[in-house]
């Protein structure tokens, strides 16, 4: 049997081959022992699942695992969007939730993912011990009570977490701005659970909404369910075809946000996470700073000089920027892998609440994407910034990463005016352009982000990685 590993966003496998009934039950039980432990099995969990193959059957025996365990389990009536089962365990302070879900990853891939109490993503302290315990446990130690069984005793409660989920939507959104606006917008949810969500949301706001892809589809339409515009042509095409003013994307559990503007064009998450960032600020007059990963753009941190906050960097994965909201440290908290959070809210990505805050920008503003970015730039100067993923042999990278232990003095003709280890190698550079060489906890790769003033400089920097490159 392959060792079960928890990632950044709990343990995910490719169906059939990792990812099977018998080592779901496996984590499961871990999760089960976990609980018991802490002495927080009372409290219960929420389990949830995506709209890929067989969720539902992995959600119901994550159920009857609990349930052997005299657990008593939540479970949401339908598939159900990550921040939304987040949600849920926060409302109902359960101890924490099991969701059937391998976000944005290619069709043949599923998971389980745990999350704490807290609602946010599970930190290691927390997923190394339930990993160590699913690794030494045998299918023969897993206990198990048929889910009819569970419902009879109570152990197995249905839930619709919904209309709390919406209600909390309307206490951080000014619902009055969008019904004024006479919005149209276009909605992908790319097959996924958010769809009767970020919809249905906009439609009770008042917004004209025309919905792609609202329904199952397991294989996703023989794509990654990520919100990212190789991915988004539909959306792109309909958009200027129905005149309508943004389109708005979600990807399979919903945690991820994709954005689109008049013309059809998508807008990279770096650029609208420094949108929120300044509107959020100049429209709620809330404290506080905010969070980024190492790897997010430093337009973010632009934005808050010109507003006088502080800024808070971390390694990648949002179980750090999580830390952020739930000590009400910051106003916005955001990765450039579409991830994005905000103060009085969770401690969890939330693609629909993203979305939905870009759709009120636009609203309030009357002005579309392209002019709000050049008014922003013209207030805070010009950034742009590129992701490369380098597919290197295991050698290649070993020796790439042992190089930068040794920072260059120079970098693209530029003086290295600071070297950053918290997660990978990052340079900034004399003139406030970086770059970033770090390796993929989940793929054979290691990405190369990089950020400058100008595309001209931006292309300079990805020489000098390129030639860096063909040196080790």
């Amino acid at each position: 049997m392959t060792a079960i590993k928890f990632g950044t966003s709990g343990w995910r496998g490719i169906i059939a081959e990792d990812f099977t009934f018998a080592n779901a039950r496996l984590v499961c039980q871990a999760i089960a022992d976990y609980l018991k432990d802490a002495g927080m099995a009372p409290q219960g969990v929420v389990i949830g699942y995506d709209t890929r193959f067989l969720s539902e059957a992995f959600a119901a025996t994550a159920a009857e695992v609990m349930a052997g365990n005299g657990i008593p389990c939540y479970f949401t009536n339908r598939d159900c969007p990550t921040p939304v089962v987040s949600f849920a365990i926060r409302e109902g302070k359960r101890a924490g939730g099991i969701n059937i879900t391998a976000s944005h990853n290619p069709p043949e891939y599923n998971g389980v993912k745990f999350s704490p109490a807290s609602g946010g993503p599970a930190p290691e302290t927390v997923t190394k011990p339930i990993e160590a315990r699913a690794n030494k446990l045998t299918p023969g130690e897993v206990k198990l009570m048929p889910l009819n069984q569970a419902r009879s005793q109570g152990l197995v409660t249905d839930i619709d977490p919904r209309p709390g989920y919406f209600q909390h939507l309307r206490s951080l959104l000014d619902v009055e701005v969008l019904k004024k606006a006479g919005l149209r917008v276009v909605v992908d949810v790319l097959y996924g659970t958010g769809r009767d969500y970020l919809d249905a949301f906009l439609r009770e706001a008042g917004v004209e909404v025309e919905l792609l892809h609202g329904y199952r589809d397991a294989l996703f339409g023989g794509h990654r369910p990520e919100p990212s515009a190789e991915f988004l042509g539909e959306l792109a095409a309909r958009i200027p075809a129905s005149k309508s003013h943004l389109g708005l994307a979600t990807d399979a559990d919903a945690d991820r946000f994709g954005v689109m503007d008049s013309r059809g064009e998508y807008h990279e998450a770096n650029e609208i996470l420094a949108l929120l960032l300044d509107y959020l600020i100049e429209t709620r007059g809330w404290e506080g700073g905010v969070a980024r990963s190492v790897a997010t753009t430093h337009l973010i941190d632009r934005v808050a000089a010109r507003h006088g906050r502080k800024v808070y960097e971390t390694k990648v994965g949002f179980k750090y920027l999580g830390e952020y909201i739930l000590n009400d440290q910051a106003v916005l908290v955001g990765e450039e892998s579409e991830g994005f959070s905000m103060k009085n809210h969770l401690p969890e990505k939330d693609g629909i609440l993203a979305d939905l805050l870009v759709a009120e920008m636009v609203a309030r503003k009357g002005k579309d994407l392209p002019q709000l970015l050049e008014e922003l730039f013209a207030r805070v100067g010009p950034v742009h910034n590129r992701r490369v993923n380098l597919s290197l042999s295991p050698e290649t990278k070993e020796r790439l990463l042992e190089r930068l232990k040794n920072p260059p003095a120079r970098f693209a003709g530029l003086a290295v005016a600071q070297h950053v280890t918290i997660d990978g190698h990052k340079f900034i550079l004399e003139d406030g352009s970086w770059v970033c060489f770090r390796p993929s906890g989940t793929e054979p790769v290691v990405r190369f982000y990089l950020e400058a003033s100008s595309p001209e400089a931006l292309t300079q920097l990805q020489q000098a990685g390129e030639a860096l490159l063909r040196e080790v």
